[in-house]
């Protein structure tokens, strides 16, 4: 018992279906708690999103980044209201944790699910499994840039977006990707820019690309434009392994491998600060789905499976891989919730989730 981890986390349910899949993920987390009985979790819930928003004109506290970072992980739900602009309500609380706190790194685990049908026309789909590593802080979101003229009268205003690409930002990211792929069936990975038009910020990210690729001789490597990465998600995915690609390039991307695995709803995330002054974010990549919202059928895979990555970042990797396996388990059997196919509410998934756990616990 002296052994036992304990673990704070700051949870940030947000909008619409983030409030029902967020509590879905905790009652996994908490009965593999209980199952394992090596780490207990403290859970602090922050009322932050648009509806704070729309209450107190600010999507989160003034001092919110100072009171959630000591936590050692911060759990997310999602962002999003009809009635508030999207780029207030992603500026406001999401970004504004992710450069806050500098968690440079986002993995996207793209997983084709048994008993899901995918959207691929391909023979092997439940081998097909990888990984997009996206930086996180600067590149196409850095929010450099303004608007003005506005002076000059209706239909002349001119806005200005800056891409920012650093050295050390291309190079942190790039350096990730490599190690993790050394952890990988397959040691790969592909560079993903647009730097044959993008002649600045895309050819210093794969000037760092090459050199960072001669450190890791036992890797492979391949460089792809972000036109043709798309192509190739679709035609030949079963070559793709760890792929690192710039801020919005990256975002792109692992929506369309979710969509290939079936849904939205099935994909986790993890936004990584490595060196840990700050805590790290985990959140499933879906929006807010304020349209399903309260109908009790939203997908909560991604958000449960975005646990799994935390805890894996905790330092729990068998709790970790105990709740992959047993989404696996629940997929395998048919348990689905609408959007991939099934008949099932959000409450009936996670329970069969957390049934295969104390399944697998059993037979551990």
């Amino acid at each position: 018992m002296g052994d036992k981890k304990h673990f704070r986390l700051a949870v940030i349910p947000g909008d619409g279906i983030g409030k029902e899949v967020i509590d879905e993920g905790l009652r996994v987390i908490n009965h593999l708690s209980k199952t394992s009985n090596k780490f207990t979790i403290e859970s602090d819930y922050f009322p932050w999103g648009c509806e704070y928003y729309l209450e107190t004109g600010k999507m989160m506290d003034e001092d919110g980044l100072d009171k959630i970072k000591d936590y050692d992980a911060i759990y997310f739900g999602a962002v999003g209201y009809p009635t508030v602009p999207d780029h207030i309500s992603l500026w406001g609380l999401r970004l504004a944790i992710c450069q806050g706190f500098d968690q440079w790194a986002n993995i996207r685990p793209v997983e084709f699910l048994p008993g899901i049908e995918g959207k691929l026309n391909h023979p092997n789909k439940e081998e097909l499994n990888w990984i997009l590593v996206r930086e996180n802080t600067e590149g196409e979101y850095s929010g450099i840039g303004g608007r003005n003229f506005t002076g000059r009268g209706e239909g002349k205003e001119i806005a200005v977006q800056s891409s920012i690409f650093t050295e050390e930002g291309c190079e942190r990211v790039i350096r990730y990707a490599f190690n993790l792929a050394l952890n990988r069936k397959r040691k790969k990975v592909t560079s993903v820019t647009k730097s044959n038009a993008q002649q600045y910020g895309m050819v210093l990210w794969d000037e760092v690309f090459e050199r960072v690729s001669k450190e890791y001789p036992e890797v492979e490597t391949e460089k792809w434009l972000v036109d043709a990465m798309a192509a190739q998600f679709v035609l030949h995915p079963e070559k793709l392994e760890v792929v690192v690609a710039s801020n919005l390039h990256a975002d792109i991307l692992s929506d369309l491998g979710s969509a290939l695995a079936g849904s939205l709803g099935i994909a986790p995330s993890a936004n990584i600060h490595l060196d840990r002054r700050f805590p790290s974010m985990f959140e499933s990549v879906h929006g807010s789905a304020p349209d399903i919202a309260g109908k009790g059928i939203a997908n909560p895979i991604g958000t449960i499976g975005s646990a799994a990555l935390m805890l894996e970042h905790l330092g729990l990797s068998e709790e970790a891989q105990l709740i992959s396996d047993a989404i696996r388990a629940t997929t395998k059997n048919g348990v689905l919730t609408a959007d991939i196919g099934g008949d099932n509410s959000t409450k009936e998934v996670t329970d069969s989730i957390i049934s295969h756990i104390s399944k697998l616990y059993a037979s551990v």
